[in-house]
C-alpha cells in the first residue's frame, strides 16, 4: 500500500552487512587470521505483478505514480506523469501519457492520455489518443475516444464512444459492447 510521487529511483538499496568483508571465525570455529572477502549478492529487484503484466513501460528516468490497492485518492488533478498504475480508487482529473487501471482499481473521471490499458473499472470522460485496451477484466464506461482500440473476450464498453480518426461528419455513437466469446474486438486505424 504505498503512494508514490516523483521519479523512479534508479539506484538500488544497499545490503545491510555492506561493512562485513570478512569472516569473524574459519570453519574450525577458531578465530580466522587470514583475511578472505565474502561475496554479497546483488538485491534483486522485484517487479509488482500489475506491472509484469503491463505491455507499456516507463521511459527511463519516466515519472510514475501508482495508488496503491486499498488507497482513495480523491479531487485532485494529475498532470505531467508519464504513467499512473491505479489499483486503488481516484477519482481525479487526468492529463498524462499512460494510465493503467489494475483488476482492483477504479478509475472515475477525466483522463486525456495517450494510451488506456483498463483491466479494472473506468467511469467518467476518456480520451486515448493513441490507443485503449480493455482487458478481459476490464468495464469502461461513459464518453469514450480513442485512436485505436482492442477489447478483449469479456471486457465490457458502454456509453457515448468516438474514434478519433472518424470524420467530424456524424461520427459519434451510442455503445454498448462486450468482447464476443473466443474472440478479441479490435477496431480503430
Amino acid at each position: 500500500m504505498a503512494l508514490h510521487f516523483g521519479k523512479r529511483e534508479t539506484e538500488q538499496p544497499s545490503p545491510l552487512n555492506t561493512g562485513m568483508t570478512a569472516p569473524r571465525y574459519g570453519a574450525t570455529g577458531q578465530p580466522s587470521s587470514a583475511s578472505a572477502s565474502v561475496a554479497v549478492p546483488e538485491p534483486k529487484a522485484t517487479v509488482p505483478s500489475s506491472t509484469a503484466a503491463s505491455s507499456t513501460t516507463v521511459p527511463e528516468g519516466g515519472s510514475k505514480l501508482t495508488v496503491g490497492p486499498n488507497i482513495k485518492l480523491k479531487g485532485v488533478e494529475i498532470t505531467d506523469c508519464d504513467t499512473v498504475v491505479v489499483e486503488g480508487t481516484v477519482e481525479a482529473t487526468m492529463h498524462s501519457r499512460v494510465i493503467e487501471v489494475a483488476e482492483s482499481g477504479v478509475f472515475k473521471g477525466d483522463a486525456e492520455i495517450d494510451i488506456a490499458e483498463v483491466r479494472g473499472q473506468f467511469d467518467g470522460n476518456l480520451t486515448a489518443r493513441q490507443k485503449l485496451t480493455i482487458f478481459s477484466t476490464g468495464k469502461v464506461t461513459g464518453k469514450i475516444r480513442y485512436g485505436k482500440i482492442v477489447i478483449e473476450e469479456g471486457g465490457e464498453l458502454s456509453g457515448d464512444v468516438t474514434s478519433n480518426t472518424t470524420p467530424a461528419s456524424g461520427g459519434t455513437a451510442t455503445a454498448s459492447a462486450k468482447g464476443a466469446k473466443g474472440e478479441q474486438l479490435a477496431v480503430g486505424a
